[in-house]
């Protein structure tokens, strides 16, 4: 017999079939007053208070199944002395239901019926609907009443997963937010230093120095420019500083291409080559941050929803710009026909904008069963042309 978890049973009707199990033998046995009645009235109700007690019974679907058998051959047995054994064939359809898995409590309350019907009939009770109906009718009242509990309590299990479900996601979701959020913002501030700070005290430092070649050696003026210059220089390092310190984790501790390299080699997922095209250069922060930031959510796309085997990371170095391309086997998709709903569209839109915003170019071919490629074109700044 298949072992189970048992629906657990509210108290009040699980306080009602204790009475109606320990009440209607006793019934029986006090309308027969007969000896034998009364001992197996009174064997039925020990069986069925030894239930709850015993160990194998409450833990095992295999001991609840024997027990329930000797509840139900006590009750043959009443059933063959007196007709009034039938009223407990009432609480046996809900110990059936409730104890044997469907395909075996179903034909159990149907054998437990027609005993019952046999029963009053072979001991000579007139014949009317009434001895039919009966016993069917409360069959059919317990069916309803248990399956459908069973239902509902089912139902109710799979909507409190569901909301544990939604609770842990949304948390996990608040908490990618404030991340992502932090990131964005330290990206922001390196961009923001690199590209005003940096750019003008490097503009100040050259102004200084040519400046400087106008003055004879030797001149007042031409030390206090120098010392300016020198200024100049130290806080253009130190600002470069503050850009590396507010780079992405994955380029703190080396250039692009090893960050490049890390991700292909982390995380689960599909095969993943990582191959360099051309002289590397090195390119300006937020260059490297949108480039790791658009392969890491290709990358992530790709495990998401490719279903991929293999996938390819190709960093190229041309004369003029830096290019990336991903391609991976997976199942592919119509670009034309993907929606931010349907996953992965809020992907391709951040890695569309964060190339943009370089002036870049950013193109995506795919076709469902024919994987997926995703290029990005960026322009290099006229001082790391190759």
């Amino acid at each position: 017999m298949d072992s189970r978890s048992l629906t657990p049973a509210p108290r009040v009707p699980r306080v009602l079939l204790h009475l109606l199990m320990g009440g209607l033998p006793a019934l029986a046995a006090l309308r027969a007053r007969d000896p034998s009645v009364v001992a197996v009235a009174v064997a039925m109700g020990a069986v069925y208070a030894a239930g709850p007690v015993l160990r194998g019974v409450r833990g095992s679907a295999r001991g609840a199944a024997l027990w329930l058998g000797g509840l139900c051959a006590a009750w043959l047995v009443l059933l063959a002395l007196t007709p009034d054994g039938l009223w407990a064939a009432f609480p046996l359809y809900f110990l059936q239901l409730h104890l044997l898995p469907v395909r075996w409590s179903l034909p159990a309350v149907a054998a437990t019926a027609g005993a019952a019907i046999l029963s009053y009939v072979g001991h000579g009770a007139p014949l009317n609907p009434g001895v039919f109906i009966g016993p069917l009718l409360g069959a059919a009242v317990a069916v309803a009443t248990v399956l459908g509990y069973q239902a509902l309590y089912r139902e109710s299990e799979r909507r409190r997963r569901l909301i544990e479900e939604l609770i842990a996601t949304r948390a996990e979701l608040a908490l990618a937010e404030r991340h992502a959020g932090t990131l964005a913002e330290r990206e922001r501030l390196a961009r923001e230093i690199h590209d005003t700070l940096a750019q003008g005290l490097s503009s100040i430092q050259l102004l200084l120095r040519a400046a400087g070649r106008l003055l004879p050696d030797g001149s007042p003026s031409a030390g206090h420019i120098e010392r300016a210059r020198q200024a100049a220089q130290d806080n253009l390092a130190e600002a470069r500083r503050f850009v590396r310190a507010l780079a992405p984790p994955g380029l703190e501790h080396g250039s692009l291409v090893a960050a490049l390299e890390r991700l292909c080699e982390a995380g689960p997922g599909p095969r993943v080559r990582c191959s360099v095209s051309g002289t590397p250069v090195a390119l300006p922060t937020p260059y490297e941050v949108a480039l790791l930031r658009i392969a890491q959510s290709a990358l992530a796309n790709t495990v998401r929803h490719a279903g991929a085997e293999r996938a390819e990371i190709t960093l190229t170095f041309m004369d003029d710009s830096v290019i990336l391309d991903f391609v991976d086997d997976g199942q592919g998709f119509d670009p034309l026909f993907r929606s931010p709903s349907e996953g992965g569209g809020f992907g391709l839109l951040a890695m569309r904008s964060r190339t943009e915003s370089l002036g870049g170019t950013f193109t995506v071919e795919s076709s469902p069963g024919q994987g997926t490629a995703v290029a990005v074109t960026l322009p290099l700044p006229a001082g790391v042309r190759v």
